[in-house]
């Protein structure tokens, strides 16, 4: 059955790549002036081990297990997916330069495979934003880093200043919408990962919370 399944995730993938994405805009905000030059995302910042449930819907095939995050120094983390059971299925360390592949499951050791988890997770685990113009809403902050051909719009609350969205871009097209659920700025109670370009979506529930 777990065969079964990961071939399917594989043929989701190819088929899912000529899904065409929409171009980006933001709505109903207005532009103010930069009050700050960098904002970060901290969610992954502690050097406590952050677990989580997983949950990944790929085209109509479900798979769920642990995601273990641990940050290993200022630039690197390492994550590491085992299913419900316990066995490893993929386990690499990522900045936001390099990769390394420690250990994956034969059935997941394709390119394409390879190549989605790495661009992922490079979103997600990336800390500091050059901020190039701000915005606000009736409820955010909204803050646009441009970075070569990659735009990140990150929102935080007004009310708790806590980050509740990335949309993650490229040549202004929408690629990525991740949005968090949180009470501190370092941890994530969760996380939904929506891909724009594929019918993808990650899901992330707490386990066991850092300090």
């Amino acid at each position: 059955m777990r065969r079964f399944l990961l071939q399917n995730f594989l043929y989701s993938l190819i088929f899912l790549l000529f899904v065409s994405c929409k171009t980006y805009r933001l709505t109903d905000v207005k532009s103010v002036s930069n009050s700050e030059k960098t904002v970060e995302n901290l969610y992954f910042s502690s050097n406590e081990d952050y677990v989580y449930k997983c949950q990944m819907d790929i085209y109509k095939n479900h798979v769920s297990g642990i995601l273990i995050i641990k940050k290993l120094n200022d630039a690197t983390h390492r994550v590491v997916l085992t299913s419900d059971f316990g066995n490893k299925l993929i386990d690499f360390e990522i900045s936001g330069e390099n990769f390394k592949l420690n250990y994956v499951l034969a059935d997941l050791d394709k390119k394409i495979v390879i190549n989605f988890l790495k661009n992922d997770f490079q979103q997600l685990l990336k800390q500091k934003y050059p901020v190039s113009e701000s915005f606000e809403n009736e409820k955010s902050k909204i803050y646009l880093s441009k970075l070569d051909k990659k735009q990140y719009y990150l929102f935080f609350n007004k009310e708790n200043g806590l980050l509740n969205q990335i949309i993650y871009a490229k040549n202004n097209k929408e690629k990525i919408d991740f949005t968090f659920e949180a009470k501190k700025h370092i941890f994530a109670d969760s996380l939904n990962l929506q891909h724009k370009d594929f019918k993808i979506n990650i899901k992330l529930f707490q386990i066991t919370e850092t300090e």
